[in-house]
């Protein structure tokens, strides 16, 4: 992250940023939710495109904390809220939050309460690097309440809460030391 921080401060002195490259690896984000059809899906959308308009170094992933092998397409009104936007989440297949995405991430961000408590009682050593979406940005949990099922109008309300976390998050994260494991 030092770095990065570097890059930034030559940048803001005049030095042609198009020839800084960003060394060493990105941060890594893991947005989880239930499913990882809805909330998390739209949240790892709107980072990645967030990430490319804003030249951050951060890779971003989403899982589900419990998955269900038949319901692994995204959900239908999340797709035409992207597809709005000129992002492609038709060919998203929900995956599963493993110990392997535990042990990359940096930070873990999921949607409620509940979701925090079931990745560290499935994932103790993540206690300290997950938090919900509002409590890393705000200091404050409040939950990003779950669409499914419900009329595209309350999936409106959620990507609007998503547009304003996550660019605050990403921000947070490429500006933070990397965590200690």
């Amino acid at each position: 992250m030092k770095k990065i921080k570097l890059a930034a401060l030559l940048c803001f002195l005049g030095v042609n940023c198009t020839s800084i490259a960003f060394a060493g690896e990105p941060a890594k984000v893991a947005f989880v939710d239930t499913g990882n059809t809805g909330r998390s899906v739209m949240a790892e959308a709107i980072a990645n495109q967030y990430i490319v308009q804003h030249h951050k170094h951060i890779a971003v992933i989403s899982r589900a904390v419990d998955e269900d092998p038949y319901d692994v397409r995204p959900e239908k009104n999340g797709v035409i809220l992207m597809k709005r936007r000129g992002i492609d989440t038709s060919s998203h297949r929900s995956v599963q939050l493993s110990p392997n995405d535990v042990e990359h991430s940096d930070v873990i961000l999921v949607m409620t309460d509940k979701h925090k408590a079931k990745v560290i009682a499935m994932y103790p050593q993540a206690s300290g690097k997950v938090f919900t979406l509002t409590e890393y940005v705000t200091g404050q949990s409040t939950e990003i309440p779950d669409a499914w099922g419900k009329p595209i109008e309350f999936y409106e309300g959620v990507v609007a809460t998503l547009d304003k976390l996550v660019p605050s998050a990403l921000d947070k994260v490429a500006t933070a030391e990397p965590a200690k494991q």
